[in-house]
């Protein structure tokens, strides 16, 4: 599932290309997709990522919002021709828009400008405070808070474990344990994370492709996922695999406690 750096790269990369925009016309090819609202003739005032979701902001105060769930992703086409599997396409000027989801559970909603979640985003004025109040004193593992959208928005799986790696914190601490240095500790990694994630243009593993079809270059710099017996580049053990939340935790079990 594409995560905050993937979901920012979309961003990033569709405002240069469509922001200012006017919409020509929009088409759905799933019906699982239908009823959407009509949007043609709005123009795309900015694209604003919402957590893992993109919202194109329209000029009449709506938002097209598109979450890519497991494997959706966005491809710019400038002709007419579709890939295997594209679900909903959206025409500009210069080109198209298309939405490729083989498993049907991406969504695309026309809607009143989403709720502004900045105070859950560590990349657009995260609220610690707030934080603290609300989740460190659930009684749940901190790998699973740290996923958990209604906490902080944006983290999945792969970055959960690079932040708690790169932390030094076990992923089976439960958060209740957690001393506010340490939690100081998971925010500044978080951030750094997130930040170089966006730089790489993402982590590409299986499906993630970026606006223009190219794989992200993320995947080359993990030192937690998908390392399962290799050398831990800390303390010289060895990464070891569980599974945690029905997902798999990639850490080291020596240095991080």
């Amino acid at each position: 599932m594409p995560e905050l750096p993937e979901v920012e790269t979309l961003c990033r990369q569709l405002h240069d290309r469509i922001a200012g925009e006017k919409i020509l016309t929009t088409a759905v090819y799933d019906d699982k997709l239908a009823s959407l609202g009509s949007v043609r003739g709005c123009v795309i005032e900015a694209v604003r990522r919402s957590g893992k979701i993109i919202e194109l902001r329209l000029n009449d105060g709506r938002s097209i919002a598109i979450h890519l769930r497991m494997t959706g992703r966005l491809l710019w086409r400038q002709d007419e021709k579709r890939e295997p599997h594209t679900r909903w396409r959206m025409t500009v000027a210069d080109g198209n828009v298309d939405l490729v989801d083989p498993r049907r559970f991406a969504t695309v909603k026309v809607e009143p400008t989403l709720q502004d979640k900045a105070q859950r985003d560590l990349m657009t004025g995260f609220d610690a405070k707030t934080f603290s109040a609300k989740q460190s004193t659930r009684k749940v593992s901190v790998k699973i808070l740290l996923m958990d959208p209604k906490a902080i928005a944006g983290i999945g799986n792969i970055y959960a474990c690079e932040i708690l790696y790169r932390a030094g914190i076990s992923p089976f601490r439960q958060a209740t344990t957690l001393s506010e240095r340490e939690w100081r500790n998971i925010f500044r990694q978080a951030r750094r994370v997130l930040k170089k994630g966006i730089e790489k243009r993402g982590t590409s593993i299986s499906d993630w492709r970026d606006l223009y079809g190219c794989r992200g270059e993320n995947q080359n710099d993990l030192k937690a996922y998908g390392q399962e017996g290799k050398t831990c580049c800390t303390c010289g053990g060895f990464i070891s695999r569980v599974k945690q939340g029905g997902r798999s935790t990639f850490y080291c079990p020596q240095c991080q406690k």
